[in-house]
């Protein structure tokens, strides 16, 4: 057999014990917010153990995880030292949105069923723990010389913006590849992504009976004005389009709304948190100041209203880079002998902490077991859930082009 369907039979007859270890990785829940996401760094550190691979534990101070609002972090990071060369790293994130409701499957039992398995990050992306993990292993298991190193990065702040998990590891120093493969959520190998600027409006008027109205400045009213002129934008934001393949245009959502203290009060304060996508060629101080503007002109014209702004997160975008091609030409290649048909390059409109890594300027691509679409894979929804025959191809695929980088002597 040559090297590569040697690497897949091995990913064959281990993938019981592969789909066993991400059934124990659901299990424990790793819900952000709250965010106690230590306990599943231990428990996964453990089981990379007990298959010889040693996990360099790296908690991220209390005060930095509080301050996000969330209670525990620990990153880990398994290192394999071949020799010299480049560092390839593949990074995954534990950490999840709460279940919610409606699930038929239990949220954290890792059942498997017609072919699948269920539960909290099947899809996204503790399926790329297993992944990467058994890839490792897989390209391990030839026995042959290799060269360079393969870090594997399974980290826990990606639901709140990545700052302490990829982002704290490197502004430690305590990593830095040549080049990076992050977790998938879809077939394509993915080269750019959107940025993402989060805001929280706070509109301020001034409390009043329902009886008398006109004794208060009512905060609804000018938040729905305020809110108007923020949608019409996206009409605006029709007009732009990327040039980036599978990234369309800019949009601006607003994902919740709180404010007054009961039905007879006219309300005194108002608070919206909103969500503005930024394709890649946008600058995001001037998606952030043009966001600004509208709101504060706009409260102008509703007289007692005063109006506050606090951005909670600035993603941004994952930029197109000539130096992920050695990944973008192997992963390609493989995927199309494993999966028989051809996996497209391209941007999605989501926003990773893989930007992080870009940002450092680390070329990386995303690709993983992922679901195919974000839709099939009930990705923060019930039942989320994977195919598990995708996860076995991805490991080859994966697997395959670990090979391809990192062997010093390839006779395929």
């Amino acid at each position: 057999m040559t090297a590569f369907e040697t690497l897949d039979a091995w990913v064959d007859a281990h993938f019981d014990e592969e789909v066993d270890f991400l059934r124990e990785l659901i299990r424990v829940p790793t819900d952000t917010p709250p965010g106690n996401n230590a306990p599943h760094a231990e428990r996964t550190a453990q089981l990379m153990q007990a298959m010889g691979l040693s996990a360099e534990k790296h908690p991220v101070p209390d005060a930095e995880v509080k301050a996000q609002g969330l209670q525990s972090i620990t990153n880990l990071i398994v290192r394999r030292r071949y020799g010299p060369g480049r560092t390839l790293a593949l990074n995954a994130h534990g950490d999840v949105v709460p279940p919610g409701e409606g699930w038929t499957f239990p949220p954290y039992g890792g059942e498997v069923a017609d072919g699948r398995i269920y539960g909290r990050a099947a899809a996204v992306s503790k399926s790329d723990f297993a992944t990467y993990t058994f890839a490792l292993r897989a390209l391990e298991a030839l026995r042959v010389p290799l060269s360079g190193s393969i870090e594997l990065h399974f980290t826990y702040d990606e639901e709140f913006g990545g700052e302490l998990g990829p982002g704290w590891l490197l502004k430690q120093g305590l990593t830095k590849p040549d080049l990076l493969i992050a977790a998938g959520f879809g077939h394509e190998v993915v080269v750019a992504h959107n940025g993402c600027l989060q805001m929280e409006v706070t509109v301020h008027g001034k409390m009043a009976h329902a009886a008398i109205p006109h004794t208060g400045v009512d905060a609804l009213q000018a938040a729905v004005r305020i809110l108007g002129a923020l949608y019409a934008q996206n009409t605006l934001y029709k007009k732009v389009s990327s040039g980036v393949d599978g990234i369309d245009h800019p949009y601006l959502n607003v994902g919740r709304i709180e404010g007054g203290t009961n039905t007879n009060v006219v309300p005194g304060q108002v608070t919206f948190k909103l969500d503005r996508r930024m394709i890649p060629e946008e600058d995001p101080a001037e998606v952030e100041a043009s966001v600004r503007r509208v709101i504060e002109e706009t409260a102008a014209t509703a007289p007692g209203i005063r109006v506050e702004i606090r951005r909670l997160l600035l993603a941004r975008a994952l930029l197109p880079n000539a130096g992920n091609r050695p990944l973008v030409d192997a992963i390609q290649r493989h995927a199309r002998e494993v999966f028989g048909e051809a996996i497209p390059a391209k941007g999605t409109p989501l926003y990773t902490d893989v930007r992080l890594y870009g940002e450092a300027g680390i070329p990386g691509v995303i690709y993983g077991a992922g679901p195919r679409t974000v839709l099939e894979s009930h990705a923060k929804r019930a039942d989320e859930r994977l195919e598990l025959e995708d996860l076995r191809r991805a490991t080859k695929v994966v697997a395959r082009t670990l090979y391809e980088l990192a062997c010093a002597e390839r006779s395929s």
